[in-house]
């Protein structure tokens, strides 16, 4: 896999769901959606929107999961044990996760207005600001790209031309990854 480079599988920057931080939840997700169809069906489905400031710098992006988290705003209240992952790898029992949609009353009221939250909602303010470890160069080999995916348990990682961290010229996708090495895993079959 040395002679694969990241720029080797990346989605251009192009072909990705983009919106400045002023766009509404409701843009975003029409963004993302505008993209997906345009991406073609052969190929897996963009899940993140990337958001851009005034200059057109990255600031950060938006996955499906943030979208729906935002909807409830109650998640808020509940500090950083939902910011931290999945409470079940962080060995909490399905009695106590349930328990906590009923003490934070969760998705009770969310998705009423749903169209007004879409509307209200900016992207700046529900907006998830990736990690240095979040970045990889497109010249890196695909071995190092592997292994920070790996390692950082990350669905992708936003590839730069060069180490500014708010050039973005692609999103390198852990789904086109595996893809990349199932078949090259099917060609063993063949030979």
């Amino acid at each position: 896999m040395k002679s694969y480079r990241v720029k080797d599988l990346m989605v251009p920057l192009s072909e990705y769901a983009t919106v400045p931080e002023t766009a509404t939840l409701l843009d975003a997700v029409e963004a993302l959606r505008e993209a997906q169809t345009a991406f073609g069906q052969d190929r897996y489905r963009h899940r993140s929107i990337l958001v851009f400031d005034g200059n057109k710098h990255f600031v950060g992006k938006l996955s499906q999961h943030d979208v729906i988290e935002a909807l409830e705003p109650n998640y808020k209240n509940m500090g950083s044990s939902v910011k931290q992952g999945s409470m079940h790898r962080l060995g909490f029992s399905d009695s106590f996760v349930n328990s906590t949609l009923e003490q934070y009353h969760l998705w009770e009221k969310a998705l009423e207005n749903l169209c007004e939250k879409a509307v209200h909602l900016k992207a700046k303010d529900i907006m998830y600001a990736p990690g240095r470890g979040e970045f990889v160069n497109e010249r890196t080999t695909m071995d190092e790209a592997i292994h920070r995916l790996i390692i950082g348990r990350h669905h992708s990682l936003l590839v730069t031309a060069d180490q500014d961290a708010h050039e973005i010229v692609g999103v390198l996708r852990l789904a086109d990854v595996f893809e990349f090495v199932s078949d090259a895993m099917h060609e063993c079959k063949e030979e």
